[in-house]
């Protein structure tokens, strides 16, 4: 099947936990290490937004055939437009000797979880429900409705997140040096990643 590759990476974690900073950390720390994978989406393409870059953008039709057949690792549907993860998008970012970070929803995971893909999953966390609302209040872009359904699905998520045996590690996210440094030993420990510290620059390799 897909692992031919080094293992995909999967994180997993509620809307404000912080999970989008501490991968954008990792990818800036090791820069030739990881790489996402493209994702296929039936939405209409933004401004500024390429086709193979920061989506494959297709159609319902096609996209469901492709589903059908198999092509798919991991599906979701979002205001009336499927999202999903291709086998052969984890393929393409193996096939570049990189580590394939695939940044999913609760739903996605377990859907993983059904297939070959053997991956290390990794579940971020708030310190609380209480911090977690104040972070997306913080960010003025949430309606008293949006937040409610938003912190009612991280009830959820969190339930899933936190049973033991559904994730390799679960990062609580209260002091981001603090996370970083747990994410960071845990992916330099199970991908056997070396790091040289220069004086003007540092580099790692498997």
């Amino acid at each position: 099947m897909i692992h031919k590759g080094l293992r995909p990476l999967v994180f997993c974690g509620p809307s404000g936990s912080g999970k989008s900073t501490l991968i954008k950390r990792l990818f800036d720390e090791f820069p030739d290490t990881f790489k996402f994978s493209v994702s296929h989406t039936t939405r209409i393409p933004r401004p500024g937004e390429e086709d193979g870059v920061h989506y494959h953008f297709t159609n319902k039709e096609r996209m469901q055939e492709q589903i059908e057949n198999g092509e798919f690792i991991e599906t979701a549907i979002y205001s009336g437009n499927l999202y999903g993860t291709s086998k052969q998008a984890v393929e393409d970012v193996q096939s570049l000797g990189k580590i394939c970070v695939l940044d999913i929803d609760i739903q996605g995971v377990k859907q993983i979880k059904r297939i070959d893909l053997n991956p290390l999953y990794i579940f971020v966390k708030p310190p609380s429900t209480m911090e977690l609302e104040r972070r997306l209040k913080a960010r003025n872009t949430e309606t008293e409705e949006s937040l409610k359904r938003r912190l009612l699905i991280a009830k959820s998520e969190l339930e899933y997140g936190e049973t033991p045996g559904n994730f390799d590690v679960v990062i609580q996210n209260d002091k981001l040096e603090e996370a970083y440094q747990i994410l960071r030993n845990f992916v330099v420990s199970n991908y056997n990643i070396h790091c040289h510290t220069g004086e003007s620059n540092a580099s790692c390799f498997f």
